[in-house]
């Protein structure tokens, strides 16, 4: 008899560990909570070397990757325009890490997944969920149900699913960030097609990249103390960022603020608060489990958060295939995770902390921070996380 499980989200982390789950023999069904799908949310992210072999693995690499493009390195510079250094952020043998709009990448997945005849239900917003010995019921905002063996959480760093797992779980922690970012042409920069730039500016963190056709996608992280309230950043017009952010960077070396003006309104991406979950005791309970986001969320510092969705999605699929037990699956699961996601996590916080140093702070990234990366250059942590290999991961046990 098959086992079927309710996907909870359809944006990265859903689509593939709905394929995951049914190349282990089990049939999942996606519920996702925009109308639409989730694939007009956010602006662009890497995928690492890693996410790229954790999508060969279930075999959607070539869609996911078919837009976007290769960005192995990021050179770092400080807001006098000083080169800090450059961060590799692919592995040494393997495909290098690739630049990709969100939305293309949801896309794909979407598209990938519902190709294989994966059921996906838009408008579905997850309220509770209840479960028996036999099965897990979900109950969604429109007053729809479902009903699987399983219920896998996929939803994000706001996760329900989360809670319904551990009602003491501990809520995502706004990181003291609001994260937006655009798109424009026609603009002067001196940096050749696939580079990546990052700048520690006096005010703010600013991100560039430039696309094959010389369009540049940029991003900011602005420092803000008070985390904002549910629905008060939507107001504020691609216009009004825009002066906002060109006052953030206008006593900053380099093309930030040529690059901020020289955006259209329409370009530029809806802000978002940052929020960071870097330790959840408790990822499971009965039939419920969270992975992706709704388990670790890092900083985006560290440009692993897509990659590491989908490294779990296969792990789980692959632990699922390899027991009869789910409980050991799960268990198993989280013994081959939870070590890795949170060195990652821990490592970019800390990394995070300094995307908007003070006059100290700042000193300190211009007098030592070339010193840390050549170190990190030469140490075993970039190769670690981009160099991961699934087939490298013990078996589940049985």
């Amino acid at each position: 008899m098959s086992r079927t499980a309710l996907v909870i989200g359809g944006g990265i982390a859903g689509p593939a560990t709905a394929m995951a789950l049914q190349q282990a023999g089990i049939e999942p069904t996606i519920y996702e909570a925009y109308p639409e799908g989730a694939d007009g949310a956010g602006v662009f992210l890497t995928l690492g070397s890693n996410g790229i072999d954790a999508l060969a693995a279930i075999g959607a690499d070539g869609r996911a990757t078919a837009d976007g493009f290769a960005t192995p390195e990021i050179t770092l510079r400080g807001a006098k325009g000083k080169r800090l250094g450059i961060s590799k952020i692919s592995a040494a043998n393997g495909a290098p890490s690739r630049t990709v709009r969100r939305a293309d990448l949801y896309r794909a997945l979407y598209e990938e997944a519902a190709g294989r005849g994966i059921p996906i239900h838009h408008g579905r917003r997850l309220v509770s969920a209840e479960q028996s010995g036999t099965d897990v019921r979900a109950t969604f905002a429109d007053g729809t149900t479902a009903t699987g063996d399983l219920l896998i959480g996929c939803d994000g760093v706001h996760s329900t699913v989360r809670g319904a797992v551990d009602p003491l779980a501990p809520a995502a922690a706004y990181a003291g960030l609001i994260s937006l970012g655009g798109y424009t042409r026609g603009v002067r920069v001196d940096e050749e097609p696939g580079s990546y730039t990052m700048i520690f500016g006096r005010r703010a963190f600013f991100g560039y990249a430039v696309a094959p056709d010389r369009e540049v996608w940029w991003f900011v992280n602005l420092p803000r103390a008070a985390e904002p309230d549910r629905g008060e950043l939507a107001p504020i017009t691609g216009e009004q960022w825009l002066r906002t952010l060109v006052d953030a960077f206008k006593d900053d070396a380099g093309p930030a603020v040529r690059i901020l003006e020289a955006t259209p309104v329409e370009q530029v991406m809806k802000a978002s608060p940052v929020h960071l979950l870097k330790r959840l005791p408790t990822w499971h309970r009965g039939r419920m489990i969270v992975l992706g986001d709704a388990a670790h969320a890092p900083s985006p510092s560290s440009g692993q958060g897509a990659s590491l969705a989908v490294e779990d999605a296969v792990i789980l699929g692959r632990c699922l295939r390899d027991t009869r037990s789910h409980t050991a699956a799960f268990d198993r699961f989280v013994e081959l995770r939870r070590p890795r996601v949170e060195k990652i996590v821990k490592q970019a916080a800390r990394i995070n902390n300094s995307k908007a140093a003070g006059p100290v702070g700042r000193l300190f990234l211009d007098s030592f921070m070339p010193l840390i990366l050549r170190a990190a250059a030469n140490s075993a942590y970039t190769e670690e996380v981009y160099g991961h290999r699934l087939t490298d991961e013990p078996a589940a046990a049985r």
